[in-house]
């Protein structure tokens, strides 16, 4: 009952910070979520799974009960922790309480309010990384939007009910799609299942049970359910052409809201992608290899250049990080152990990344008035602390050796180059343009960096600025910790990653 333990905690947690004076609720929140955070480090140095949660294995943590039936399904209450699952969970409840930290200083009215979604928020990311029925994990993949809904609504800025209606009206259209295309698998399936187990139905699938369905022949069923399937995803993973909604929700929703959207939910579209679609429907996934692999170059290529053009640093960073989650969708495609174990890595290595960016921009924010790279210049003789972690930051997203964003895109880069997926290795040739994104965001970033962070100091506001709090620096200085802890020791995660990951370039005939 380790998960469901987990789950109950943090959700007491967001009910007493709903409550809590506003006064006191920000640190309330800090305490609280804590708990969760030694929760979790105490499961993964307890952590004994192995092989891979939809393929087979022995699952940490797992716990199963029948909750109710319709028809011929039963609905249980299933989950349980693999490779690939555990460290997204570590990933979710250390960056939680650093978010809730970053938010003491820009965030001055309805704080419980504030607080205690952001603690809800953890609550449905918990659920949807341990949860092994589909009906729980839809159940938590829907309710998240809620309170980010709420959180970019009412404390965004000035065309935050925009940017709010705009993320909730493209995520839910997604969702929709999403659902549309699992569904038509479980039913087309038939008898061979009688629950909405996702082990049971990925090894069904593997296994080529599926039947026609509605005169619609096995083999269009699966790519029609793919594509649907695909996209949805593709929606909250902000891959091109779908990455509309994020600039938008980035500019608008407040900083720690930012970091929970870039560091956490998007994890949950790229988490969902290998689950549903790598996973469950390997061989579509292979036979349309050419076109996913288009699609994960152009987001990293075009997501550069997009940010190339930006003059806002919020909306530079934004677009850095649709352009990184084209590396994911890189290595996912490449269906070896070494493409599939880099991306999921690289999940890890990008949520630590993008939290960092988007934290230490805030600082900026709060201590200029201003993020437009034209307004200001000498950061550094006046923020030193902020700009040197912005800095470590900046290169941990162009790859600097030693650092975890490295580490990541070197095993895709590996996985990539190995692959067979692709007749004549052509997946090759895309890796070798995927990899002129680096050229692209070392440029723009280093220009931001030099205009903004050097030289002769200027303000055109007038501001005075002044060092940032402690408050606001810790959860960097973390963050970078964290950051060359796993570029140094890649091993603390990728051990239990490879074991996930193994099973699965196993099943789909991956190697190397």
């Amino acid at each position: 009952m380790i998960v469901e333990a987990l789950l109950a905690v943090t959700l007491v947690s967001a009910f007493a910070t709903f409550l809590a004076p506003d006064k006191v609720a920000g640190k309330l929140a800090f305490v609280l979520s804590l708990l969760p955070a030694a929760g979790s480090i105490w499961m993964y140095s307890a952590f004994d799974g192995s092989g891979n949660a939809l393929l087979g294995g022995t699952l940490a943590f797992e716990e199963t009960f029948k909750w109710v039936s319709f028809g011929q399904y039963t609905l249980n209450w299933h989950v349980g922790l693999d490779g690939i699952s555990m460290p997204l969970l570590l990933l979710t409840t250390i960056l939680t309480p650093l978010a809730i930290l970053s938010a003491w200083t820009p965030i001055q009215s309805r704080e419980s309010q504030f607080y205690g979604l952001m603690l809800f928020t953890e609550v449905c990311l918990i659920g949807l990384f341990s949860a092994l029925d589909f009906f729980v994990w839809f159940v938590f993949w829907e309710l998240v939007l809620v309170p980010m809904y709420l959180l970019i609504g009412v404390w965004g800025g000035p065309r935050r009910k925009y940017a709010a209606i705009k993320f909730f009206v493209y995520t839910n259209v997604g969702s929709l799609l999403m659902f549309i295309g699992f569904i038509g698998l479980v039913f087309g399936l038939g008898d061979s299942i009688h629950s909405l187990s996702m082990p049971a139905i990925a090894q069904a699938l593997n296994g080529g049970q599926l039947g026609s369905l509605g005169g619609i022949a096995p083999s269009t069923l699966k790519t029609l359910a793919f594509f649907a399937i695909f996209i949805g995803f593709g929606v909250k993973v902000a891959v091109i052409p779908l990455h509309t909604w994020l600039p938008d929700t980035y500019a608008e929703a407040p900083t720690p809201v930012v970091i929970m959207l870039s560091s956490l939910l998007l994890k949950m579209g790229t988490y969902a992608l290998l689950r549903f679609n790598f996973t469950m429907l390997p061989d579509v996934a292979k036979q349309y290899a050419f076109i996913i692999a288009l699609v994960a170059v152009v987001t990293v290529i075009y997501g550069a250049l997009l940010a190339l053009a930006q003059s806002d640093l919020k909306r530079i960073v934004a677009y850095s990080s649709i352009s990184s989650t084209g590396y994911i969708v890189l290595g996912l495609v490449a269906f070896t152990m070494y493409g599939i174990g880099g991306a999921t890595l690289q999940m890890v290595a990008h949520g630590l990344i993008s939290g960092l960016m988007f934290m230490a921009v805030g600082v900026i924010y709060n201590k200029t008035g201003t993020r437009m790279v034209s307004d200001m210049s000498g950061l550094a003789d006046e923020m030193p602390i902020t700009v040197t972690l912005f800095v470590a930051g900046a290169f941990g997203y162009m790859g600097l050796p030693l650092m975890a964003g490295f580490t990541a895109e070197f095993f895709i880069f590996v996985g990539a180059f190995h692959s067979t997926v692709l007749a004549g290795n052509a997946l090759a040739l895309f890796t070798a343009v995927a990899m002129f994104g680096i050229v692209i965001v070392a440029g723009y970033l280093l220009f931001a960096m030099q205009q903004t962070l050097f030289g002769p100091f200027k303000l055109e506001n007038g501001t005075e600025v002044s060092r940032a709090s402690f408050h606001d620096v810790a959860p960097l200085v973390v963050l970078v910790l964290l950051i060359i802890l796993l570029g140094v020791q890649p091993n603390i995660l990728y051990q239990m990653i490879q074991d996930a990951v193994g099973k699965m370039a196993l099943v789909t005939g991956g190697g190397f």
